[in-house]
């Protein structure tokens, strides 16, 4: 399974504006500056974010985004269901019933197959793990220098 690189993002995102909760709001501008991303192509995915509760934004020139609960209170999980859409890392389509194999089996197939049952197993235990982090630990799990670089850096760019 391959997530989009917007969780990488997003979760980059709610780790600075932990860092910089008594400087929120943060304009688009500054967070897409900070990242070097285009700021309406981060704006797209930062509102996923705020329809799933996660960040909160103030419109207006003073205005930007901040975390809507504390980072202690926001899941790795979250980030990346609102990011992903609700991700399904693994679709059962029944392939085993197609061709001569599925004509054939009467009905052998009410169940679910193992392969589902062990994706489905692998995927619950990748759920638990990333509900277990939440934004607090990957802010303290950071590089010693990183958010003093993100709160160093100028609070508005030209």
């Amino acid at each position: 399974m391959r997530m989009g690189e917007g969780v990488e993002w997003g979760l980059h995102c709610c780790v600075t504006l932990g860092w910089l909760h008594d400087r929120t709001p943060v304009s688009i501008r500054r967070l897409a500056a900070l990242f070097d991303l285009p700021q309406e192509y981060l704006k797209k995915r930062l509102q996923r974010l705020a329809r799933a509760g996660i960040l909160a934004s103030a419109p207006g020139a003073a205005g930007g985004w901040s975390l809507a609960r504390p980072p202690e209170r926001i899941t790795v999980m979250e980030v990346v269901a609102a990011m992903e859409d609700g991700l399904e890392p693994f679709r059962c389509t029944e392939i085993r019933q197609r061709g001569v194999n599925g004509q054939e089996a009467g009905g052998e197939f009410d169940r679910p197959c193992g392969i589902v049952s062990v994706m489905r197993g692998a995927e619950l235990a990748w759920r638990r793990e990333l509900a277990a982090h939440t934004i607090a630990d990957l802010m303290a799990r950071s590089p010693a220098g990183a958010e003093r670089a993100r709160r160093s850096y100028p609070r508005t760019t030209a």
